[in-house]
């Protein structure tokens, strides 16, 4: 039976600058429906997502090295709703525990807080998602995820245990999110954050559709930009001149904050050399003092 954990490896994005890392999704699919997504257009049915057969059993036989990073989830979201009864991700960490490995939480899910004992246990850092603090505009950008303030208060809940906690303000999409990033970085702050992460929108045929649909007006400027830009690695990328500004902006905002930034395939990596493009560093800190 092939392995459940498999390196990290963006489909060979050539701008990826994320260290060496393993990645374990404990689902197939994910049920957030983010008009985004870039997944779908890799996974069919990919909004019908389960959990994976056997995952505890056969993640209990691999053979891990101490202090290895293994990631959760990159291309699902390992919280879904039926997380709160299977606890398929929280036996996945008590097992990555016990290994020694170092564990990276990717999420958009409250449900994480729940682990909040577990992970401040163990080094690790978990990274929440915020794409906006209008829960009308989130509804319909990511009809099934949680809402911003549960995610936020999901933040504080993981900080009080001491977990350390990252953003990513992340797809960054003119016209649609772009006007709140000085907000989402200040809101992010107060839950706790002591990292940010940033990337624009790149689009994909099925994403685009999508935003088009739900956006109409708002898609139709988008489009013209994207005429404007380039594709690399398969996805279209926004003029070079509006990525910059738009990521100078959230560079700003952390500077002000006191945390630190990065971005996500960008071209636009000027970080010292102790920072993770994904927060994941923080992961090297074993109960950090709660703020």
């Amino acid at each position: 039976m092939p392995s459940v954990l498999k390196p990290f490896d963006p489909w060979k994005n050539p701008l990826c600058t994320c260290p060496p890392k393993t990645s374990l999704n404990p689902y197939t699919g994910c049920p957030h429906g983010c008009l985004y997504c870039y997944a779908t257009s890799y996974i069919h049915r990919f909004a019908s997502y389960r959990p994976k057969d056997g995952l505890l059993r056969r993640l209990g036989r691999e053979r891990l090295e101490p202090g290895c990073l293994v990631s959760l989830s990159n291309s699902s979201d390992p919280y879904p709703p039926v997380e709160k009864d299977l606890e398929l991700t929280r036996g996945c960490l008590k097992i990555l525990r016990e290994k020694g490995a170092r564990v990276q939480v990717i999420t958009k899910s409250d449900i994480v807080s729940r682990d909040a004992d577990l992970l401040g246990r163990m080094p690790s850092v978990v990274s929440v998602t915020l794409t906006t603090l209008d829960g009308d505009l989130s509804r319909r950008l990511e009809p099934g995820a949680p809402s911003p303030k549960r995610r936020l208060w999901a933040m504080e809940v993981l900080r009080s245990k001491g977990v350390p906690i990252t953003a990513r303000i992340d797809p960054i999409i003119p016209f649609i999110n772009a006007q709140e990033i000085n907000e989402l970085v200040g809101s992010a702050c107060s839950a706790g954050a002591l990292h940010v992460t940033s990337s624009t929108y790149k689009a994909r045929p099925d994403s685009l559709m999508r935003i088009h649909q739900e956006f109409p007006d708002q898609a139709w400027a988008l489009k013209s930009l994207f005429s404007t830009g380039r594709r690399i690695g398969g996805s279209s990328y926004l003029p070079g001149e509006v990525r910059k500004r738009a990521l100078e902006t959230v560079a700003g905002a952390c500077r002000k904050a006191g945390i630190t930034f990065s971005t996500c395939r960008e071209e636009m990596q000027d970080m010292p050399g102790d920072i993770a493009c994904d927060g994941s560093h923080l992961a090297a800190i074993l109960q950090r003092r709660p703020v």
